[in-house]
């Protein structure tokens, strides 16, 4: 059983201890593992996350708490909320895991805390759950600065795409250059309709991506100049 010091860090004694082995226990470590928790938390985050800028930003809109609702459930988040509470301790990995490195993976992480919230919820209900993810969230949510709130070039795409009603893009590395602690990467951005294909560079891939759906944002928008100058 996880250590009573964990209970006590994310602030809920859980009745039925053995939701919290399971939240902790990475598929590599038994067949009784935590991707359905993961699956339950995720959803239960979603909904106290919402609950929460709803209740806070109530002048916003509903694309701008969407936005600002990625920003906080990313992974890279969830990573660092999971190592603060010293999950990586608790984790129950198979040994090849333990030794790659597993206690230490973001996504092992990320879901991990979600199994954890999903054990809180079927443990104690969603009250519990939601004073969890508050407890959690609250200093997120008093930082969260105004670039927050912006779309970076890729969102924008695609829900440039999605009120057109025309399929998502779709991007590819084509090439990386330089070495390996300098490189550069090109990502070509495709779209199937209208059809275009533009490239982006970037020191990382996601750099790139974000480059290269800059360079469709725009060509998209001298597209759109042109049909209305006819």
């Amino acid at each position: 059983m996880p250590a009573l010091t964990l209970e006590a860090t994310i602030g809920h004694r859980f009745a039925e201890p053995q939701l919290l082995d399971r939240a902790l226990t990475h598929k590599s470590f038994g067949v009784h593992h935590n991707e359905r928790l993961e699956f339950l938390g995720d959803a239960v985050l979603s909904a106290a996350i919402s609950g929460l800028l709803f209740a806070r930003f109530v002048d916003s809109a509903e694309g701008d708490l969407t936005r600002v609702r990625a920003h906080l459930v990313r992974e890279e988040t969830l990573h660092s909320l999971a190592i603060e509470l010293g999950l990586p301790a608790h984790l129950r990995l198979s040994e090849a895991e333990a030794r790659s490195g597993g206690a230490q993976r973001a996504s092992i992480l990320a879901d991990a805390l979600e199994a954890v919230i999903g054990a809180v919820y079927l443990d104690g209900g969603f009250e519990p759950a939601r004073a969890l993810v508050q407890r959690l969230f609250a200093p997120r949510l008093a930082e969260t600065a105004a670039e927050a709130w912006s779309r970076d070039p890729k969102t924008a795409l695609q829900e440039a795409l999605q009120a057109r009603r025309l399929e998502r893009p779709a991007y590819r590395i084509a090439a990386t250059r330089g070495r390996a602690h300098e490189q550069l990467f090109v990502v070509v951005c495709t779209l199937a309709e209208p059809p275009l294909e533009v490239q982006g560079e970037g020191r990382s891939r996601r750099a790139a991506e974000q480059d290269a759906a800059r360079a469709a944002l725009a060509a998209l928008a001298r597209l759109d100049a042109g049909g209305k100058r006819r």
